[in-house]
């Protein structure tokens, strides 16, 4: 073997034990307790005292992404930062042009990563029209390993995917097993609520881009789009769900048989949109709005009872010069948060504090997007030939959050000084020590291009265990 983990607690989705976990060739190789080997040049890892679970999967971030005449993080930066964080894979998204090629968007988008990610990616392929053509070339792409696909419901123009595009593509994943991803906002709504609030901006700051996006713009398009997934019993997944009345909409539609997963994110768990009242309200517009008080507690309640069965980020992190320049127009804001160094440790502490179990955080933040998303159990979970992606965690670590002291060159967080306790000390991509103590220590374009199964993933989401309870 080439490296043993001694002494730690294995925490996986479905059980928390003692143990030593032993490494060779970059997968795990056995777990169990007092494990030897007789190589001399075996590294060992003390990890008494410390939790050992799977690197994180965070299946939802936006690296190198222009908008607006500029161009959210790097992917260097962005995913050193997020190894530091303990995540050992993401998945970034390839938007097919306007009456362009989807196969194209993807090729073009990996030959653009190459080099310059430092752990595991894979892709989602953004939709953004329906003909033959696209439709032969999902098909292709689902067999050379792209599983899902990204629908805009929120747009009227450019990306936006109309209720028959949608139907169309959900009906093809009752073949070929891939998932819809749905952007869930109506775009006529939305549309007339920009004009209305967008005018209004000088005097209501950032609180008018909140006002223009209303919890019923979500919730009545994810309950669109449900209504499409259960007549094609095709395969849906909400992105970024932000609303407590969209949870309600996805745990109805689970009652009645649909295929239907959510995901929500960190911004949506730990803060209100009393953030858009401040004076630095407007490095806080993302899409959707972060939501009120209750809808944040109702989406914990979707976490506790299996209603939402992944936490992402849906990281797309501009600086402050970048989201100073909205010159006091909300649209011309550069929507996005930084969030992806920050995912694990901000969700671990507030897991703690609400009581909900180590098995539960390790499901959602690793195991569950996995499985859905075709990378299990290659990735998401610590056992024996899986990848060596681990994160060791010191759960009584202080830490004081303050983005001067994390590895992601943006020069601000929306956690600044949120108190935590818990922290990833290590990060393991398959078997090579990437991150310690908050500093990278990989390398540069390391990260491998990851296939995935439609075949698998379509297998093991509906098999995912509702985990009622903390």
């Amino acid at each position: 073997m080439d490296l043993i983990i001694k002494n730690g607690k294995v925490v996986t989705a479905e059980k928390t034990l003692v143990a030593d976990v032993g490494i060779e060739k970059g997968k795990i190789k056995a777990i169990g307790k007092n494990i030897k080997c007789a190589c001399p040049d075996v590294k060992i890892i003390d990890a008494k005292g410390m939790l050992v679970m799977p690197g994180g999967v965070d299946v939802h971030v936006h690296l190198n992404l222009f908008v607006s005449n500029t161009c959210s993080e790097e992917w260097d930066t962005a995913t050193a930062g997020a190894a530091c964080g303990g995540v050992t894979t993401v998945i970034d998204f390839a938007y097919q042009e306007l009456g362009g090629s989807l196969k194209k968007a993807v090729e073009d988008r990996q030959a653009d990563a190459s080099g310059k990610v430092c752990i595991d990616y894979s892709l989602h392929a953004g939709i953004t029209d329906w003909n033959d053509n696209i439709k032969t070339e999902m098909n292709t792409l689902v067999e050379e390993g792209i599983t899902s696909f990204k629908m805009h419901m929120d747009r009227k123009e450019g990306c936006m995917s109309d209720d028959g595009m949608l139907f169309q593509a959900l009906e093809e994943t009752r073949k070929n097993g891939a998932l819809i991803m749905v952007h869930a906002e109506n775009a006529f709504v939305l549309e007339l609520l920009i004009a209305r609030y967008r005018p209004q901006t000088k005097t209501l700051g950032a609180w008018a881009h909140a006002l223009s996006r209303p919890c019923f713009i979500e919730y009545e398009a994810i309950q669109r789009a449900i209504t499409w997934a259960e007549v094609t019993k095709g395969l849906l997944y909400i992105v970024h769900v932000s609303t407590g009345e969209g949870v309600e909409v996805i745990k109805q539609g689970k009652k009645r048989g649909v295929n239907v997963w959510a995901e929500t994110c960190p911004q949506y768990l730990l803060l209100t949109d009393e953030v858009y009242k401040r004076k630095d309200g407007h490095l806080y517009a993302c899409c959707p709005p972060i939501r009120t008080k209750h809808d944040k507690e109702r989406l914990w309640e979707g976490i506790i009872k299996g209603e939402i069965q992944v936490i992402a980020t849906d990281s797309c992190a501009f600086t402050k010069k970048q989201k100073d320049a909205w010159e006091g127009d909300f649209t011309k804001i550069p929507y996005g948060l930084p969030g992806a160094e920050l995912r694990i440790p901000t969700m671990w502490s507030a897991f703690r504090k609400r009581k909900i179990s180590m098995n539960k955080f390790v499901s959602l933040v690793a195991t569950n997007p996995a499985k859905l998303f075709g990378l299990y159990p290659q990735k998401g979970t610590v056992e024996m030939g899986s990848d060596a992606d681990i994160v060791i965690f010191d759960p009584k670590k202080k830490v004081t959050v303050d983005w001067r002291d994390l590895v992601s060159k943006c020069d601000w967080t929306p956690y600044q000084g949120m108190e935590l306790t818990g922290y990833p000390v290590i990060t393991i991509l398959r078997g090579e020590v990437i991150a310690k103590d908050g500093k990278f220590v990989g390398k540069v374009g390391r990260g491998r291009f990851l296939r995935r199964n439609s075949e698998l993933a379509t297998q093991t989401a509906r098999k995912l265990p509702i985990l009622i309870g903390r």
